[in-house]
């Protein structure tokens, strides 16, 4: 557990790591002040499946590459449709037959709507290891990408799920590991796209602050995009008003709970945020855990604001 300097701000932490575990989630969670460089956290360097955490690098990389004239945004890429008749996935994902986009729109897709293929198509144009060196060319986290985002939603477990209501969640819960790893390649921190919060909060911080290695015109398109992201059911409740704006990205699957955001306040307050989490519950639908995560992040994230 790290947390800021001051004993309430490590009490806090203390408090919200019992109410999370109480709640069957453990988590990699970083909350920080994007101006004082003051951090609140609980264990914010495990490793954890990022699920389509991972369209945030994509992305980045993508809009790089467009504004070096590598690319053109403007071209239409064809892409086939995914599973459509599996719960999750939204977008070209779910549709019948293969569409024409162009880039600029397919990172729309990928970002704002959480398409896994729209993201893949994206990867096929930037492949993980350029991802990779574009974000350390920019001073950022490489996010390690192992494997495509279209496979996400018919894993093994889903089959298990298929085969018999209950079965598939319930060994999600049970055979999730670290660095021990997993039977299951998408819990296994060792074979699937992995990281942690203080690795998404780095990310953020640098789309969020003047002076980064990230230029303003691609910034500016990211922050643009997160906010317009359409799932608001984890943490947005907890920071949606008139005067904040809520800027994220969710990751979801099996039982893993992801969200990474920027909290804009009307005062000029700029508070980040990463939680990663697994839920030892067995169950696919668990809206208690989406209100947990929700309440204890917001309570990091006064204490670290009153600070």
């Amino acid at each position: 557990m790290a947390a800021g300097p001051g004993s309430s701000l490590a009490d806090e932490a203390a408090r919200a790591s019992a109410e999370l575990e109480s709640a069957g989630l453990s988590v990699s969670l970083l909350v920080r002040d994007l101006d004082r460089d003051l951090e609140i956290g609980i264990h914010p360097d495990r490793q954890l499946p990022v699920m389509s955490l991972a369209k945030i690098p994509i992305a980045l990389a993508t809009l790089e590459r467009i504004r070096l004239g590598e690319l053109d945004g403007s071209t239409p890429i064809t892409v086939t449709p995914g599973r459509h008749d599996v719960p999750g996935p939204q977008g070209i994902s779910r549709f019948l037959h293969p569409a024409a986009v162009a880039i600029d729109d397919l990172v729309y897709l990928s970002v704002s709507i959480s398409d896994n293929q729209a993201s893949d198509a994206l990867l096929a144009l930037t492949p993980p290891e350029q991802v990779a060196e574009i974000a350390k060319r920019l001073g950022v986290p490489s996010i390690p990408i192992r494997h495509g985002l279209g496979g996400l939603s018919s894993t093994v477990i889903e089959q298990l799920e298929d085969h018999r209501p209950g079965l598939g969640y319930a060994m999600a819960a049970r055979a999730f590991g670290d660095s021990a790893g997993s039977p299951f390649d998408g819990l296994d921190v060792n074979h699937a796209t992995s990281s942690s919060a203080r690795a998404f909060v780095d990310l953020v911080a640098g789309i969020w602050t003047d002076g980064s290695g990230i230029h303003p015109e691609v910034s500016s398109r990211l922050r643009a995009l997160l906010s317009a992201n359409v799932y608001r059911q984890r943490l947005a409740p907890e920071f949606d008003s008139d005067l904040t704006t809520w800027s994220s990205k969710t990751g979801t699957g099996l039982n893993l709970r992801h969200e990474v955001g920027v909290a804009e306040h009307h005062d000029g307050t700029r508070i980040a945020v990463a939680v990663l989490s697994h839920s030892r519950v067995e169950a696919g639908v668990q809206p208690a855990a989406d209100i947990t995560l929700g309440r204890v992040v917001r309570r990091l994230h006064d204490a670290l604001r009153g600070a």
